[in-house]
């Protein structure tokens, strides 16, 4: 049975319970991390939890101990080794007022370990036409506040896809409800810049350093041009895209997804924790 990290403690699931007070389920106030784990080894830890103190300070939220969050994710993976797993760090205001206002309790901090699964080698995707806000409050920050993204991702099931594309308010490309995109024009893999309002995506950092992919502002229409598209998320790695709305890409995954994908199994295989 999974148990759970709950402020200092591991817990069954069935006795891990959360304030119905708590400020990350009454208004979203909290931040959190997904990391793959393989063989019991989280993969790119140091870099999940860094970001985890960037959303925390860009919210507001008193810093997290690092230390004690690695303490934490040691704990769970160790009670529920798994051959592929999903590591979710939650981190919130804790308890507040029913109200947008803080209160004076101390952060909540839930560390949760489930069993992954391997995502097919392509999906397809649709462009939704709720813009991201690339100069709001929460632009690149990974917050609970993904209201959005059940909406955008519930219209992409019901067109039978897996993931749902915005543009921001400047009708450039951004990113995907949980992944950031990429692009092939003319043999050369673009994806969008973090000025773009997407998230800073830990995959996403590592595809462009090991691929070398420029980052470039990107009209929404190039979805409709690109010789090749690909996803990079925690769960999904390098992922092709086949379809996005009506437009058909045969042969997906491409040569230079193919090649993008090859490199970074081979380049994470060799460092777990890069």
């Amino acid at each position: 049975m999974a148990l759970i990290w709950l402020d200092g403690e591991l817990r069954d699931a069935d006795s891990a319970r959360v304030s119905v007070f708590d400020h990350g389920l009454t208004v979203g106030d909290g931040v959190f991390e997904t990391i793959k784990t393989e063989e019991g080894r989280p993969f790119a830890l140091t870099r999940h939890l860094d970001r985890l103190a960037v959303s925390a300070a860009g919210l507001g939220l008193p810093a997290p101990d690092l230390d004690d969050v690695r303490r934490a994710c040691a704990a769970v993976v160790k009670a529920l080794p798994l051959p592929l797993g999903r590591l979710r760090v939650t981190y919130t205001g804790g308890v507040g007022p029913l109200g947008s206002d803080r209160g004076q309790a101390p952060p909540t901090l839930v560390v949760a370990h489930v069993e992954g699964a391997r995502l097919p080698e392509s999906t397809a995707a649709i462009t939704v036409p709720w813009p991201r806000n690339e100069r709001g409050a929460l632009s690149g920050l990974k917050t609970t506040s993904y209201a959005e993204n059940v909406i955008a991702l519930a219209r992409a099931r019901q067109a039978a896809a897996s993931e749902a594309l915005f543009g921001n308010t400047a009708g450039h490309l951004c990113e995907g409800t949980g992944s950031n995109v990429f692009v092939v024009i003319d043999g050369e893999l673009h994806t969008p810049p973090l000025s773009s309002g997407c998230l800073a995506g830990v995959t996403r950092a590592l595809v462009v350093e090991w691929s070398g992919a420029k980052e470039t502002e990107l009209p929404l229409g190039v979805l409709r041009e690109a010789d090749e598209i690909f996803l990079t998320s925690t769960a999904r790695d390098v992922q092709a895209v086949r379809r996005v709305d009506d437009r058909e890409l045969p042969g997906a995954p491409g040569p230079v997804t193919a090649e993008a994908l090859r490199v970074f199994r081979e380049r994470s295989a060799a460092d777990i924790d890069p």
